[in-house]
């Protein structure tokens, strides 16, 4: 069962092959079985999964189910679900209990899916190895000494390690695309607006997206269906007319221009993912597209201007962790300076506090103008370059990550965090400009997966899941799983 597609098991459960209680226990087994080496999982929720397949079953039952009712899934633990802990991975947040559920999380409750659980994560999304969980770096089920990537590792690690069909995952900087790079699954980031981000706790408010994490195009297709939509309760949120995002999953490649940026093919780039790269490009190719060179000339700005911005935003954000109103509490404070300073101090943890003390400093009296201000007309450079480029082309195409997954502590040991940074080269600039993103896998290299990344114009999810699933049809990476999974 654990190998079927979304499509697949839809069509078991409608034709009663098997119950959604049957199928959410077998993945309930697995995750028992497979998870303590993983460690993907923060909470996994076994009572309301076995309530929500058993109202799965009545609603099949009765005619009534839509596609995706009795299918189960993960949710990152940075979207709040009602009476269920939502951690986002942090000692801060280990006692907060959500009093409500999420957007995205109402519209797949709604659609009749299975929650099995909340994944693991980078402390509030930050980070690029999912190292930086208070409860324990996630492991990569390709290789478990090496990381699985982040924010979303917790997500991408179950999926591909089949322990859930389809899971969750925010993108602030790439932390869907990186993630299911390294481990050789399908994820997409959508435009920014186009989810919701209400109930989804926020690390940098301009940049934050939602979207699903799956083994294939048709599969997260399937998903953005669900989650996307016009939300009045997210002022960012975008009113427009709801897409199918599965509708041109079939249509011919031919006639379409693809743009190969030249700054993505650079030294930084590890010379035998740039060979399996321009293998995935000659695929496309044969598919009837036109490659053609192009340049996004301030990619190189892309990482500064981000580390600016970005932990500006979360420390607005993350003001109101304070030990007053929620989350971890110091014990036994002289004063109220006392109970914020401990309560912050204790409960974050290294990255997030870097991060929170950056924001602020870059948001202070006499320095806003010199980095937060500079940043963001950075930021619309980056923005116009994207937008001259797709007067020229359809989709840009490229590696998703520099490397493959590193090993466990490389990038940290050394408490240097600018290397880790630089793990996001390639996916930062499109949070920057707004712009949809996805990476799908297209070969290994030493046995780890290898992510090809696809970029589009302003609400063109539906052309990158075009090509994607067009090039899944000619290949099978997306089909392979870890040994032992």
């Amino acid at each position: 069962m654990h190998n079927k597609t979304l499509i697949e098991l839809s069509k078991s459960l409608h034709n009663r092959e098997f119950s959604s209680v049957e199928l959410t226990q077998h993945f309930l087994d697995r995750i028992r079985q497979y998870d303590q080496t993983l460690n993907s999982f923060i909470t996994v929720t076994e009572e309301i999964a076995l309530a929500q397949a058993k109202a799965a079953d009545k609603k099949l039952a009765s005619g009534k189910a839509g596609p995706l009712t009795g299918i189960p899934l993960a949710q990152k633990d940075i979207f709040c679900t009602k009476g269920v802990r939502t951690s986002c991975a942090s000692l801060m947040l280990d006692n907060f209990i959500s009093p409500y559920d999420a957007t995205v999380v109402e519209k797949i409750n709604d659609a009749g899916m299975v929650m099995l659980g909340k994944t693991n994560m980078d402390e509030f999304a930050m980070g690029s190895s999912n190292e930086t969980s208070y409860y324990g770096a996630v492991k990569n089920p390709w290789n478990t000494d090496h990381v699985p990537g982040g924010s979303s590792g917790g997500s991408a690690a179950a999926v591909a390690a089949r322990l859930t069909p389809v899971a969750t995952g925010t993108d602030t900087g790439g932390s869907i695309r990186q993630p299911a790079a390294l481990c050789g699954i399908t994820g997409i980031k959508p435009t920014y607006g186009t989810v919701s981000r209400y109930g989804m706790i926020a690390f940098a408010s301009s940049l934050d997206q939602g979207g699903p994490m799956a083994r294939s195009a048709e599969d997260a297709a399937l998903m953005l269906n669900l989650m996307t939509g016009f939300d009045e309760r997210d002022s960012t949120s975008i009113e427009r007319e709801k897409e199918d995002y599965t509708r041109s999953l079939d249509n011919s490649l031919k006639g379409l221009k693809v743009g190969l940026p030249k700054e993505y093919f650079s030294e930084d780039l590890n010379a035998d993912i740039a060979g399996v790269i321009e293998g995935a490009i000659k695929e496309i190719e044969k598919l009837g597209a036109t490659i053609k060179e192009i340049s996004l000339p301030n990619t190189r700005l892309s990482i500064p201007a981000y580390y600016v911005i970005a932990p500006a935003e979360c420390s607005s954000n993350l003001s109101r962790m304070d030990g007053v109103r929620f989350g971890y509490r110091c014990k036994d404070p002289k004063d109220l300076y006392d109970l914020y300073a401990r309560s912050r101090g204790e409960a974050f943890g290294d990255e997030v506090t870097r991060r929170i003390l950056i924001g602020t400093y870059a948001l202070s009296a006499g320095y806003y103008d010199a980095y937060y201000l500079k940043a963001q007309k950075i930021r619309r450079l980056i923005s116009n370059d994207f937008k001259n480029v797709f007067n020229e082309v359809d989709v840009i195409i490229g590696p998703t990550s520099p490397t493959v997954a590193f090993r466990l502590g490389e990038k940290s040991k050394d408490n240097d965090p600018v290397s880790m940074y630089l793990a996001d080269i390639y996916t930062i600039s499109v949070n920057l400009a707004g712009l949809p993103g996805m990476s799908i896998p297209v070969g290994q290299v030493e046995g780890l997966p290898v992510g090809l990344q696809l970029i589009g114009n302003y609400f063109q999810e539906a052309k990158l899941l075009n090509v994607a699933h067009q090039f899944q049809q000619v290949t099978d990476w997306h089909q392979k799983s870890p040994e032992g999974f």
